[in-house]
This record gives structure tokens, C-alpha cells and sequence, in this order.
């Protein structure tokens, strides 16, 4: 697997952050039946459990708001992309189906609240860390031109920045073109359910995107 690490300064800021990483050759393409009527359970889970108003409440996404607040970014004008989806789906707003990859993204992040997401292996080079951003640091985001990373836990290659909880860049996303992956589950609660969360991972990589040559690990601050 390629090597990933937690930086200094993100463990000192948020000491219970664990990153839950899965790389595997996949087959990326429209979403089989089966994986959109689990996503779409999935989505009337949520409904049953949860009202708007609960979402800052739930206790994953309150703990990765907590993280952004120690490192100086407002969680809520740059909100986990976890509690983005919750907030969409609570607020009666459809979803987008964009490949089984990404789709698969979304079941975990329901069913977890965590934070996921895949990134094209071709487009990353040398290690990756997870760490701040620097100041003045952006990268152009997918759907959302230029994004503003700077203080966001961000992952870095190489070539400089590519992901976050938040939202990733142009460069890793993950089209019906990518051969391989790498998935990274963003916990900041620390490692209680993580090791479930990665085993169920990979069963739907397997049964939905055909994952082979499959690696796991889960990296601690």
C-alpha cells in the first residue's frame, strides 16, 4: 500500500483523528441496481433516524466540527462532506449518481458518518500525508472551482494537495477511466467502529466494483 502518515501538527491539533485506508484495483462504471437501492435504503435510514436539525449533533460529525474549529476553519461555511450529504438528504434534496466507486462512497459515509473519499492512484505521487494546509492554499475543487483549503485537514502529495473531508480536487477524482484506488474513511472521533467500517468497505468495492488486489490499514495519530 502506499504510504500514508498523520502530520505533527494535525495529531497535536486533533489527537483522536484516525484514517481508515483501503487501495485496490477496481472496475469504475454505473452503479449496478443493487448498489442504488442501497444507497437509496440507506437514504430512508437516515430520514427515520434524523431530522435537520439533529445533524451538528451526530457524534462523528460533531467531532470532526470540533477538529475544524482547533484548526481555525469554520465548520460550518466548510462543512465534512459527511454532513453535507446528511444535510442534503434531510432537507428533501435529491442525490447525484455518479459512478459505482463514488456511489459506494456515500453508502459508507450514511452508514458510518464519517467522511470518505477515493482517489485515482495514477495522479498521486510519491508518500501522502494528512495534514493543515497551509496558508493560502487552494486547489481546484470538483464541481466547485477554486477552493480555499487553507487550515482544512488536507491530503498531500508529491504534487501538493488533492483531498480533504471537505471536498477533493480535479486532479484524484475517481472516472470510469481509473484503474485503481485508494479510499481514505475520515474519522475524528478516534478508532471505535473504524475496523467494521473498513471490512464493510470492502465488501461493497468487491461486489460492486469487481476490487481486486485489495490492501487496508488504519493509521493513528
Amino acid at each position: 500500500m502506499i504510504k500514508i502518515i498523520i502530520s505533527d501538527e494535525m495529531k497535536q491539533a486533533c489527537p483522536n483523528v484516525v484514517l481508515g485506508c483501503i487501495q485496490a484495483k477496481v472496475n469504475v462504471g454505473k452503479s449496478d441496481d443493487k448498489l442504488v437501492s442501497a444507497l437509496c435504503e440507506r437514504v430512508g435510514s437516515v430520514k427515520q433516524a434524523w431530522v435537520l436539525d439533529d445533524v451538528a449533533s451526530i457524534a462523528e460529525i460533531k467531532a470532526s466540527r470540533e477538529a475544524y474549529k482547533k484548526l481555525g476553519k469554520s465548520p460550518s461555511r466548510y462543512r465534512v462532506s459527511s454532513e453535507a450529504l446528511f444535510r442534503r438528504i434531510l432537507s428533501d434534496k435529491s442525490l447525484y449518481f455518479v459512478n459505482n466507486v463514488v456511489d459506494i462512497n456515500n453508502v459508507i459515509s450514511l452508514k458510518s458518518r464519517h467522511s470518505v473519499g477515493s482517489y485515482n492512484i495514477q495522479n498521486i505521487e510519491g508518500d501522502i500525508t494528512f495534514s493543515v494546509a497551509e496558508d493560502g492554499a487552494e486547489y481546484q475543487g470538483i464541481g466547485k472551482g477554486t477552493l480555499n483549503i487553507e487550515k482544512l485537514p488536507t491530503l498531500k502529495d508529491d504534487r501538493g494537495y488533492f483531498g480533504s473531508p471537505t471536498s477533493d480536487s480535479q486532479r484524484a477524482m475517481v472516472s470510469e477511466d481509473v484503474q485503481e484506488i485508494i479510499m481514505c474513511i475520515y474519522g475524528f472521533a478516534g478508532s471505535e467502529g473504524m475496523e467494521a467500517t473498513i471490512e464493510y468497505a470492502v465488501d461493497m468495492l468487491r461486489e460492486h466494483a469487481d476490487a481486486k488486489d485489495i490492501e487496508t490499514e488504519m493509521i493513528f495519530a
